[in-house]
């Protein structure tokens, strides 16, 4: 099993008022928009999550125009991070992708999934739900007809070596990934149960949905880490983002 990290972009954001309350309170940061590719031993091409819309090539405003985020947050996305564009440089096609995991439903999570009317798409129930007609959760994006969505209740090992973990407080029914692989060890996607260090080390859980339950997960988070010795990825970590293998990279 192959795992490749994927730049689908950045974000131009207040550190401090949006990930890291408390800490770097009017720095303005970019943050890396990521998404995970795993390719599996008997074939699979599974994509975590899928990055932004490719409208905010053009028009970087669209999500948030008139809403107050937009004073804290500005996405920062070339045609080179559309997502299609970023498998063609590992000569893949979207149509090659067989299956795709959302840890949630945000715009910088969900925001290609209309590419993938062919694969079924994992997400959270009680996170599905909770996102419908939520405008939190973008619906143009995602809820959309012609897609299929393959709704999980709990933490499954969905396939050899990829297991579910609830982690809410970013949002409901929020879900990271376990990955056993079989050279690099235990790797934990976050997502965006824990944004960034800082998180950790300055208990700063302002930014998140529910402060309280994100904490919970972010310690369950930590023990998991802990007992499968697993290397951490956060959501959004700027200084993280430079220490990790970029595609065409990757960890075995």
């Amino acid at each position: 099993m192959k795992l490749y990290v994927l730049f689908l972009g950045e974000c131009c954001i207040d550190k401090g008022r949006l990930i890291s309350p408390g800490v770097d309170d009017g720095k303005r940061v970019h943050i890396a928009i990521p998404a995970y590719l795993v390719q599996t031993d008997d074939g699979k091409n599974i994509l975590i999550d899928t990055g932004m819309n490719k409208v905010h090539i053009e028009d970087p405003e669209h999500t948030f125009r008139g809403q107050p985020i937009a004073e804290i947050l500005l996405p920062v996305m070339r045609r080179e991070d559309y997502l299609a564009n970023r498998l063609a440089e590992l000569n893949l096609r979207v149509e090659d992708i067989t299956h795709v995991i959302n840890t949630h439903l945000h715009f910088d999570h969900a925001g290609c999934n209309a590419l993938f009317t062919h694969a079924p798409i994992i997400v959270q129930r009680g996170h599905y739900e909770a996102a419908r007609d939520n405008p939190v959760f973008p619906n143009e994006n995602w809820n959309l007809p012609e897609l299929h969505y393959e709704l999980i209740d709990g933490e499954p090992e969905i396939f050899p070596g990829i297991h579910l973990i609830l982690t809410p407080g970013h949002a409901p029914f929020h879900q990271s990934v376990l990955l056993n692989l079989p050279e690099s060890g235990n790797i934990l996607l976050c997502s965006d149960a824990i944004y960034c260090q800082d998180n950790l080390d300055h208990d700063a859980w302002g930014g998140q949905a529910d402060p309280a339950t994100a904490r919970e997960s972010a310690a369950k988070l930590l023990k998991i880490a802990e007992e499968q010795h697993a290397y951490m990825i956060y959501g959004h970590d700027p200084a993280q983002w430079k220490q990790l293998r970029h595609a065409p990279d990757f960890y075995a």
